[in-house]
């Protein structure tokens, strides 16, 4: 997938663009806000505010804060959306505090997500370029192969593990922030 955040509209391209423009790599592992300005503006306007049209602006907004690294703020939005998408951010996020077993749990309520089969063929994409890295893939997407895989490539810093799993967990970033932001026809 080629992420565009002009997808999203201006004022969410522009608050995305503080910060790579959707193509930052979060850490792995508890971060900071990465960026304060980017902070201001999401809190200063609501989820339909941001994604007016988009078939999940609560879990939208969740992802967008997760993309800024700030943790406690896309826990409280990922917790108060009780759907397969706001499960999904909530184990994302649970996976950079890290917790990993509260990252499972959310994933088991995600259940299959659709995101699952685009994020899989990304994965494979990505492996191809790290041609020593070991890493389960299997046949579909398997999140909690995923958050074993992070476990351990969080405690090699600069390893080509850690830049598989970092590069991995953008495109699923990506594909879920799109699945839930995309206004429909664009």
């Amino acid at each position: 997938m080629e992420f565009d955040a002009a997808l999203y509209g201006p004022r969410v391209a522009s608050i995305l663009a503080l910060d790579g423009g959707g193509m930052r790599l979060m850490p792995l592992a508890l971060g900071n806000c990465s960026n304060q300005e980017a902070a201001r503006k999401i809190e200063q306007a609501s989820p339909r505010e941001l994604f007016s049209g988009a078939p999940h602006p609560e879990a939208a907004y969740a992802g967008l804060w997760l993309y800024f690294s700030c943790l406690d703020e896309a826990h409280r939005t990922a917790q108060r959306v009780h759907t397969p998408e706001g499960s999904f951010w909530h184990a994302i996020m649970h996976r950079q505090e890290p917790d990993p077993g509260n990252s499972a749990y959310w994933f088991r309520r995600t259940g299959r997500h659709p995101v699952f089969e685009p994020l899989h063929a990304a994965a494979a994409e990505i492996l191809d370029r790290y041609p020593k890295v070991s890493f389960p893939l299997g046949e579909q997407w398997d999140p909690f192969a995923f958050i074993d895989f992070v476990e351990a490539a969080r405690r090699r810093p600069g390893s080509e593990e850690e830049k598989l799993a970092l590069e991995i967990q953008r495109a699923e970033w990506q594909l879920l922030f799109d699945y839930c932001a995309r206004p429909a026809g664009s």
